[in-house]
């Protein structure tokens, strides 16, 4: 009997606006193709699938209006990498950031999501069925296998998983014939599930700082200042005496409740700011960048770049045109 989640995908984006196709040359070899409407937007949505074990898909498009998806996810485990993308997830809220490792647990709430107008949703990820994960987790782990959604969860909105990253890109160019597809995808599969329970027992072996509930509190009252105060110069000394600990365990404290450091929390509050104010206002680059905190523009665009995957400039011109 076929698995309720096979050809899931297809059926939705061909009911969404999307039309067979053949792929353009930047895709992989292998899989279906479909293209946006040109009513409804532009690009490409690539897909491949093995039949109750696991499926790869490629996104590369945008819409022209500002689009809130609302779907049911079926029972998966999956890790995706987002080149560029912008938006906010609606259940619970939260940003839509790129240049992350993101995973996703299915079969639980639907996807709820507003996709921000013009800005392309380009990403590459795997999902795998149930039967199919917990085999190969059991098969490759043994004695050592856990459950599946504490090593996904753990490496969600993550930059720093660079064997990942490769291993995705390495699939979208994947340019072999026809004859060894087969294995290509299913090595690349079960390498990406392997590399993820590996970086979560990386990830466990340095996890030894231990948080006690005022601890917590307390470093939640902090997130809060930052994102209250992101535009003000801010020292590690300052948020140490707010936070009633020393430099030293508050920056281990930190890492290890938000998974960054305090740098990276500050500049992410910074750019999602930055972005709303390029898409909803015309005020000039450097305003926007001495707005969230940053004397200089130059440098305020560099980090823009990096973290949305397009130029202050370019994101608004997307954004607004």
């Amino acid at each position: 009997m076929r698995n309720k989640n096979n050809g899931y995908y297809k059926e939705l984006f061909q009911n969404a606006g999307f039309r067979p196709c053949k792929a353009p040359k930047n895709f992989p070899s292998g899989g279906d193709c479909f293209e946006v409407l040109p009513e409804i937007g532009s690009g490409y949505y690539w897909y491949y699938e093995v039949p109750e074990q696991y499926n790869i898909k490629i996104h590369d498009f945008s819409f022209k209006e500002d689009t809130v998806l609302k779907m049911d996810v079926p029972e998966c485990l999956s890790i995706t990498w987002y080149e560029s993308i912008s938006g906010e997830e609606l259940n619970p809220y939260r940003n839509l950031k790129c240049k992350v490792i993101k995973s996703f647990l299915g079969g639980n709430e639907p996807f709820h999501a507003l996709i921000h107008r013009n800005i392309p949703i380009r990403s590459i990820g795997i999902e795998y069925q149930p039967d199919f994960f917990h085999q190969i987790l059991k098969d490759s782990f043994g004695s050592a296998y856990e459950n599946p959604e504490t090593a996904f969860k753990c490496i969600d909105e993550t930059a720093d998983f660079p064997e990942m990253k490769k291993l995705l890109w390495d699939i979208w160019k994947y340019k072999g014939s026809a004859s060894a597809t087969v294995l290509f995808y299913d090595a690349k599969a079960r390498e990406a599930l392997s590399l993820i329970f590996e970086h979560h027992r990386k990830l466990n072996i340095k996890a030894k700082t231990v948080l006690s509930s005022t601890d917590v509190e307390l470093l939640n009252s902090l997130g809060l200042y930052i994102n209250d105060h992101y535009a003000d110069k801010i020292s590690i000394e300052s948020l140490a005496r707010i936070a009633c600990m020393g430099t030293t365990k508050l920056k281990s404290a930190f890492k290890a409740y938000y998974g960054m450091t305090i740098a990276e929390y500050l500049q992410k509050v910074r750019i999602d700011h930055a972005e709303h104010l390029l898409a909803y206002t015309n005020l000039p680059v450097s305003q926007v960048a001495k707005a969230v905190g940053y004397v200089s523009s130059g440098h305020f665009a560099k980090l823009f770049s990096e973290a949305k995957g397009l130029s202050p400039l370019n994101y608004r011109k997307a954004f607004q045109k």
